[in-house]
């Protein structure tokens, strides 16, 4: 239920409202709005005699139900966007950033290059997997440990914060020490005990949806990182499976704005998945983000043929140097705030 604040409420009548939240075993979630506060009360569907008795309390104006089931995600909890702010900017409310970098960290030389020239032609953030899922068995699985140690490495050489992809519970402590934003991937978008974890581990998460998930289920999984405490949560649509095959996946732009009008959350945009070939990177990127995205997160390579995962959608430097031109001046058109290139 949503729990609305009279206009001159004290600070003590909010808490006391906190506390009886918290008393029946709700979670209580606190939203101050400019000219209203609203007060999620979040667990089982409360009861008339339990709605009637928080109206009964002091500086309550009106108590509502919440019909979504992604509670914390609705924006009849949170009415506003979530700005989420990194060293290098923010994501959100009408701020864009990019993540950037190789799909795989497959050595010292080739992610140091890349975070190098993504910092130069713009990135905010570095992107690349140290721990790799793929179909099969035999293809490269990343360089684990390893391959966290080198991205650490190109965060103190560029400044720019790291998001990498962690693939179960027993990994989120691991790689919640080298990263900025953990990475949850398609294939793990329903993984609940992973879900709990990275909830838990108190970094921001970046959420894919998987590729045969409708966006209501797509919430669901938001909801359990948010039930366990953690707000700052990226969703990002990379594609869906459909009956196409020209494409790698279907990238479903429209999910962009019908996740804008259900959830404060941040949306992005990976447009390289979808595409499955560089050619069509650029093209999906932008029409991602004059959908509304609040950021993309995009492979590139210093020398993608020799790429040893991705190789055909990752781009070369000087097609990510074009994206980063046109990102800039599509942001401008449509009056939103790109993050400042990060310097030194």
């Amino acid at each position: 239920m949503l729990i609305v604040m009279k206009r001159g409420y004290t600070e003590e009548e909010l808490q006391e409202v906190v506390r009886e939240i918290e008393k029946v075993g709700y979670r209580p979630h606190v939203s101050r709005g400019v000219e209203t506060t609203l007060v999620g009360a979040i667990g089982r569907g409360p009861t008339p005699e339990l709605m009637e008795h928080f109206r009964a309390l002091p500086g309550v104006a009106e108590v509502i139900p919440i019909s979504k089931p992604w509670k914390l995600a609705s924006l009849e909890v949170q009415p506003f966007p979530t700005v989420l702010e990194f060293p290098t900017g923010k994501t959100g409310g009408g701020h864009v950033m990019v993540a950037a970098g190789p799909c795989g960290v497959e050595s010292r030389e080739q992610t140091l290059r890349a975070a190098h020239y993504v910092k130069a032609h713009g990135a905010h953030m570095l992107r690349g997997g140290a721990f790799k899922p793929r179909t099969s068995p035999y293809a490269f699985q990343g360089l684990g440990l390893e391959g966290l140690k080198i991205l650490a490495e190109a965060k103190r050489e560029t400044g720019l914060p790291i998001v990498t992809e962690v693939l179960s519970p027993e990994q989120v402590e691991l790689v919640a020490e080298y990263a900025d934003v953990l990475q949850i991937g398609a294939r793990n978008a329903q993984n609940f005990p992973l879900l709990q974890a990275v909830g838990e581990a108190g970094k921001p998460v970046l959420l894919k949806r998987g590729m045969s998930m409708t966006l209501e289920e797509f919430l669901m999984s938001a909801e359990y990182i948010l039930s366990r405490g953690n707000m700052r949560v990226i969703l990002v649509e990379r594609g869906i499976r459909t009956f196409e095959k020209a494409t790698r996946f279907t990238l479903d732009v429209a999910a962009v704005p019908v996740l804008k009008s259900w959830t404060h959350l941040p949306v992005w945009i990976d447009p390289s998945h979808p595409a499955g070939k560089r050619d069509w990177v650029i093209p999906l990127a932008l029409a991602g983000l004059a959908a509304g995205a609040d950021g993309l997160i995009v492979e590139t390579h210093p020398e993608p043929e020799k790429a040893l995962s991705d190789a055909a959608q990752q781009l070369h430097e000087h097609e990510f140097a074009e994206l980063m031109d046109k990102v800039r001046r599509l942001v401008a058109a449509l009056d939103k705030t790109l993050a400042a290139p990060v310097l030194g």
